[in-house]
């Protein structure tokens, strides 16, 4: 039996990818998106396997409602992919709360709302796959970029306790972790910067410049990108996180060396505070 897919942010990026991927392996895909005209070239060739919704995650009424929708015409739904999402750079003083709200709710309360609701319907067919888009930026922060690795780290903790909390039900959880990719997410329409300042121009000001200025020249494919999470999903035992890219495997791997270095310089001192 094909897959049904609900992907969110469906309209563009990894999101069109990984839709793209789903049909092309004969499955079933709800692509959801604020703006769902720009699949409907997808729609029109695939009328049988693709289906557009327009949802904003945020709007957690219509989360519910777009759930139940799906699994009420289609019967079941076999992979949530929590991808909708964009950036934002500034510096940690320089990002106002209510962006950093706005930014939460689309990476983190979006998707935790989802995964709910799509939960029930999983467990009660005793199998199903949930798929959050993270970033190398869900393992690791760097300067300019807080805020938005924030989010990631959110959802990533929480995937992280969610994947051993259904395992037994039958159900995967696959945290995917991309490096830099041509999906049009460094652009300006996707990159939302905050308020610029002197204070933070020579830690915060060349991240301003080169985001933006390397998009197009990414290193890392889309359709790539979707095929290895299909490969992954199809796997006995896939892997709990999933980094693409190989800016990503070095970066994470870089950060992993650094971490258990520290540890290490100061392991006598954090062990020096148990009781005797």
């Amino acid at each position: 039996m094909n897959r049904v897919w609900l992907v969110t942010g469906a309209s563009s990026g990894f999101g069109r990818a990984i839709t793209e991927a789903a049909v092309a392996a004969g499955d079933i895909v709800v692509a959801a998106a604020r703006r769902t005209a720009p699949l409907d070239d997808l729609v029109a060739a695939y009328p049988d396997q693709v289906e557009t919704l327009a949802l904003d995650v945020t709007d957690l009424t219509a989360v519910d409602a777009a759930v139940e929708s799906v699994a009420t015409r289609h019967g079941r739904i076999d992979v949530l992919v929590n991808n909708a999402g964009r950036g934002m750079v500034g510096a940690v003083e320089e990002t106002a709360d209510a962006d950093l709200r706005d930014l939460m709710d689309l990476h983190f309360f979006g998707p935790a709302a989802l995964t709910r609701a799509v939960l029930p319907h999983m467990r009660r067919r005793g199998s199903g796959a949930i798929v959050q888009l993270t970033s190398m930026g869900g393992r690791f922060a760097f300067a300019g970029v807080g805020a938005y690795c924030a989010t990631k780290f959110a959802l990533e903790g929480l995937s992280e306790a969610l994947a051993a909390e259904v395992a037994p039900h039958g159900i995967r959880v696959l945290i995917v972790e991309p490096g830099a990719f041509r999906t049009g997410f460094a652009g300006a329409a996707e990159l939302q910067p905050s308020a610029d300042s002197d204070a933070y121009r020579d830690t915060v000001g060349p991240v301003r410049t080169r985001l933006p200025g390397g998009s197009g020249q990414e290193p890392g494919d889309p359709a790539k990108a979707a095929a290895a999470i299909l490969t992954a999903l199809d796997a006995d035992e896939p892997p709990l996180r999933l980094p693409l890219g190989s800016d990503a495997a070095d970066a994470i791997a870089d950060h992993l060396d650094r971490a258990r270095t520290e540890l290490g310089a100061w392991e006598k001192l954090t062990r020096s505070t148990d009781f005797a």
